[in-house]
């Protein structure tokens, strides 16, 4: 989360590509999470590039970049890309042209794989080279026997993600990775993965927009973060969507952010940089050390610094491990009262 030094006044400067997380990060379920919108046309405008990068496989380009357009997100087609197009692009690499692939999944595979000269189908007796799966509402469990069917007959089976849960407007749902479990279940088989953290997402993504130096802005540790982790490039982790402060704090090296923000138009801010002295790491008014009995955290101020300094000094003492979280409870009640606080300011 330290800053190794990106120029500009604020952070967005000296990316010229934004890939971006859809849920938790620019909406919620079919509303736009409170400012995304402004802060996403100020980007843009700014002559920064914005792709939105989705572990979703279950919509079309075309239908999340209308969704986008109507909750006043900039967004064209060529702006999105998926994890379905991932996926039927690693299929497409493996498997003879015109090949039949078992669709456990929405329009938004079917379009990928069709676009990649590929033919969905949804019965094993099509005797598939491939079965993909991603999240739909309306999976049926027997297009998940006919998955599993063509799976034991010998189709190879790629997942679109791994995501166990995801945001919505209604809380908490099973994801795609939930999904998967049924058929590899009924098989022993794992699934492929193509979206994030994996890499096919992001050698889409790149391939798709050029981007020379790219900053992955996301709301989950274990995809988006860990994603930019393998890939080596820079990270935004956004508190709108399905992480919170012991998520950060306990996070391993694999999960650790290049910077943190409580949402997207943190990018117009400037960069975040707790400066670390001897023992102890400070920013804006708060401080963050260890001792006998664990995390410390004093001083005042917004309750975002206190969380930032809060994880350098967290990190630092970690190391490659993950700090215990009995070490945390003062540090964490401190920062749920600066949180409170300025909720009611």
């Amino acid at each position: 989360m330290v800053d190794d030094g990106v120029p500009g006044n604020t952070l967005i400067e000296g990316y010229d590509v934004l890939l971006l997380d859809l849920d938790g990060v620019v909406y919620l379920g079919r509303e736009a999470v409170k400012g995304a919108p402004e802060a996403l046309a100020e980007a843009r405008e700014s002559g920064v590039r914005l792709a939105y990068v989705t572990n979703n496989a279950s919509r079309t380009p075309g239908a999340i970049a209308e969704h986008l357009v109507s909750i006043g997100v900039p967004a064209t087609p060529d702006d999105v890309v998926t994890s379905a197009q991932a996926a039927a692009r690693l299929i497409a690499e493996r498997v003879p042209a015109g090949s039949a692939v078992l669709v456990v999944g929405g329009m938004g595979l079917r379009r990928a794989l069709r676009d990649h000269g590929l033919r969905p189908v949804t019965v094993a007796s099509e005797e598939p080279a491939a079965v993909v799966e991603g999240i739909a509402p309306d999976i049926s469990y027997g297009l998940l026997c006919q998955g599993a069917l063509a799976v034991r007959q010998g189709a190879w089976f790629v997942a679109a993600n791994a995501d166990t849960t995801m945001p919505t407007d209604r809380g908490v749902l099973p994801g795609n990775g939930s999904m998967t479990r049924v058929i590899t279940t009924a098989t022993g088989v794992e699934p492929v993965v193509a979206g994030k953290p994996e890499p096919p997402l992001h050698r889409e993504s790149v391939l798709r927009t050029g981007a020379r130096r790219p900053l992955i802005v996301g709301d989950r540790l274990d995809t988006d973060i860990e994603a930019a982790t393998r890939a080596q490039v820079d990270s935004l982790l956004v508190l709108s969507g399905v992480t919170g402060p012991l998520d950060l704090l306990t996070a391993p090296p694999e999960h650790r952010p290049t910077y943190i923000a409580a949402d997207v138009s943190g990018l117009h801010a400037p960069p975040a940089r707790p400066e670390r002295h001897g023992d102890a790491w400070t920013l804006g008014g708060w401080e963050a050390r260890w001792d006998s009995t664990g995390l410390r955290l004093t001083g005042s101020g917004a309750p975002l610094d206190a969380l930032r300094a809060a994880c350098a000094a967290a990190w630092s003492h970690a190391g490659p491990a993950r700090a215990e979280e009995d070490s945390l409870k003062e540090a964490l009640e401190i920062l749920n009262a600066a949180t409170t606080a300025n909720d009611h300011r």
